[in-house]
């Protein structure tokens, strides 16, 4: 497995769109997705683009979404995951998990429309890692 570029910054949030306010009105961002349900997430998200990445801010749908778990002990919301494109999720899972380390779940879609997992915070220094398999041109 080779580590592939940061394609996004997940921040959670109890509001997409006073977050989204904030990215326009405080730091001057211009190019704002449309936020989209992620209803197999139990989430809301929008992508704010930058030079280098993406922001993808993420609201829960209810008190069952993970996020809003995230939110009881962050109430105002904050960093939630780095995440990091890779050539073969499948792959990339399969090295992990030979090298000891906790993948939570199996791929799944998200929310650029490619699989995804998640590296548990502990392996990672603290830091939930989401794995994606490099979109395709465009998305």
């Amino acid at each position: 497995m080779t580590l592939g570029r940061l394609n996004h910054v997940g921040v959670a949030t109890p509001s997409i769109a006073r977050a989204v306010e904030s990215y326009r009105h405080l730091l001057g961002a211009t190019v704002i997705g449309e936020p989209f349900d992620l209803p197999a997430q139990g989430v809301k998200v929008c992508f704010i683009d930058t030079p280098n990445t993406q922001i993808e801010l993420i609201e829960p749908y209810d008190d069952t979404s993970p996020i809003a778990g995230f939110l009881r002990a962050n109430p105002a919301g904050g960093q939630h995951h780095l995440c990091f494109e890779v050539a073969d999720i499948h792959a990339a899972v399969a090295e992990l998990t030979a090298k000891g380390a906790r993948v939570l779940g199996a791929p799944r879609i998200g929310a650029h429309g490619t699989p995804i997992v998640f590296v548990h915070p502990k392996d990672m220094g603290g830091v939930l890692i989401e794995l994606m398999e490099t979109p395709v041109a465009g998305h």
